[in-house]
């Protein structure tokens, strides 16, 4: 396995390669390393990039504080069978001000996530965009635990004509259900304990939607109540349509997704789920 920080030498690397690709900000957990596996499924060789992206961090945010574990992340990767880790200082990605950024459409961007973190998006779909021209692969693989994320980079593939298909990696789970996370190392045992109980309420959503209930308002009030009253700080439980993150309507395949924070951690969870009854 390879390592490189420049863009010459990734582009020597990777002439003509149609190679498949795996963005990840590092800190690494089997999550990533199942979307390293399938995309080796997919191409050859395959591609890992690590970057903390600064674009995406909001001031108040953890930029500074997300961990880098850059030697433990390129040994994960190379047992899952990763040929090239993109591995770019800051300085080689952004060499100057960004003062070009990619705008995604805001009926999708700046709603939940977008919503919560204002800018967000501008920022993933500015250095996604910018690894796509660097790396050039045919195939790239982006998890379903960041649903938004995949809906966004998958617009933007397809409005700007990109030549590379998106995958959708399923999420990764912990023995309990919760879903892995670069930011669960950041829960106290208590909290460990009590971080399920964000899919569990996704669970019991999408149970009421398989069982034919239409009322989708009243059950995301009843999952932000139960998170709050279990002690978690809602952000947003909310029924959407899988294909385009658009308001529920019959006869649809749906996703529940919600993000909360359990005491200074903020999780993120999705799940989807059978149509409501027509």
């Amino acid at each position: 396995m390879r390592v490189i920080q420049t863009l010459p030498e990734l582009r020597h690397a990777l002439q003509a390669s149609g190679c498949a690709f795996v963005p990840t900000m590092g800190n690494l957990h089997e999550g990533h390393l199942s979307l390293v596996r399938q995309a080796g499924a997919l191409s050859q060789p395959v591609v890992a990039s690590i970057f903390v992206n600064r674009l995406q961090f909001a001031p108040h945010e953890d930029f500074d504080t997300y961990p880098r574990t850059f030697d433990r992340d390129c040994t994960l990767l190379r047992e899952a069978g990763c040929d090239i880790v993109f591995a770019p200082p800051e300085r080689e990605l952004y060499p100057e001000p960004q003062g070009y950024t990619v705008q995604p459409p805001a009926g999708l961007a700046d709603v939940l996530e977008g919503h919560f973190r204002p800018g967000f998006f501008n920022g993933v779909c500015t250095v996604v965009l910018k690894l796509f021209n660097a790396v050039q692969p045919a195939v790239a693989v982006f998890g379903k635990k960041d649903y938004q994320q995949l809906m966004v980079v998958r617009g933007m593939v397809r409005q700007l004509a990109l030549p590379i298909r998106i995958e959708a990696g399923e999420t990764c789970r912990a023995d309990d259900g919760l879903a892995l996370s670069s930011r669960n190392g950041y829960l106290s045992a208590a909290e460990r304990a009590e971080a399920p109980a964000l899919a569990r309420t996704l669970r019991e959503v999408a149970a009421h939607l398989h069982a034919g209930a239409t009322d989708c308002a009243a059950l995301e009030a009843q999952a932000m109540h139960t998170l709050a009253q279990r002690g978690w700080a809602p952000d947003y439980v909310a029924v959407r349509r899988q294909r385009d993150l658009g308001e529920p309507v019959p006869a649809e395949p749906l996703v529940v997704l919600a993000a909360a924070r359990l005491g200074t951690t903020r999780l993120i969870d999705n799940l989807e789920c059978m149509p409501m009854a027509g």
